[in-house]
C-alpha cells in the first residue's frame, strides 16, 4: 500500500499555514493555530481519527479568528485530498454518533469527489473559549470544499464546548472509517471518485 501522506502550505496576506498529514498514523499531533480552543478541537480530531497532524498556522487573529480557521479548513482539506490519492479500495462512506456528557453529535461522510456540507447545529454563545462559535460551520464547509467530500453533521446538547467537541470527535471517527482500505476497487459506477 502506498503511503497516504501529504505536506501542503498556503501563504496569503492574511495567513501562513503549513500542514503535514498522515492518514495511516497513530493520532500524533503538533498543532499551533493561535486559537487555543481550535487547537483543542484539532488535537481531538487527530487523536480520535488516528490521523497524524502537524499544523503550524499564523494569521491575523488580532482582527478575529475567521481567516485563520477558514484557511486551515481549506489547507486541511487539500492535504486530505492529496493524501487519499485515487481512493482505490476505500470504504468511501461512513458515519459516527458520539456522545459527550449531555451532548450528542452525528456526522456522515462520503468521500465522493464532490463537495457538499450540511451542518445542523446551533451554539448559544458567540464564543467557545477564544474561538468564534459561528466559524465551526464554516470550517467544515471549507474542509468539504477543498477535500471534495460530503459532510453531514448534527449536534444537540446544552454546553457549547461539549457540542463542538462531540462534533469534532464524530467527524474524526467517520472520516477514519470512510478512509479504511477494504478491497481493491473504486466504489463508483463511474469508475472514479
Amino acid at each position: 500500500m502506498m503511503e497516504r501522506v501529504s505536506n501542503i502550505s498556503r501563504n496569503t496576506s492574511e495567513t501562513e499555514i503549513n500542514i503535514k498529514m498522515n492518514l495511516d498514523g497513530s493520532g500524533k499531533y503538533n498543532i499551533s493555530t493561535g486559537v487555543n480552543f481550535f487547537n483543542h478541537m484539532l488535537e481531538s480530531f487527530s487523536k480520535h481519527s488516528f490521523i497524524d497532524l502537524d499544523i503550524d498556522a499564523k494569521g491575523d487573529i488580532e482582527i478575529d479568528d475567521h481567516h485563520t480557521i477558514e484557511d486551515i479548513g481549506i489547507v486541511l482539506g487539500e492535504a486530505f485530498n492529496e493524501a487519499i490519492g485515487d481512493k482505490k479500495g476505500i470504504k468511501r462512506m461512513a458515519h459516527a454518533i458520539i456522545p459527550m456528557d449531555e451532548s450528542v453529535a452525528t456526522v456522515a461522510i462520503d468521500i465522493s469527489g464532490r463537495s457538499y456540507c450540511n451542518m445542523d447545529l446551533e451554539f448559544k454563545n458567540d464564543k467557545i473559549g477564544d474561538m468564534t462559535s459561528d466559524i465551526v460551520i464554516h470550517f467544515f464547509e471549507s474542509f468539504a470544499s477543498s477535500a471534495k467530500i460530503n459532510i453531514y453533521g448534527t449536534v444537540e446538547g446544552f454546553n457549547d464546548h461539549h457540542k463542538a467537541e462531540a462534533l469534532f470527535k464524530a467527524f474524526a471517527k467517520a472520516l477514519k472509517e470512510a478512509c479504511k482500505i477494504e478491497h481493491n476497487q473504486i466504489l463508483s459506477t463511474k469508475g472514479v471518485l
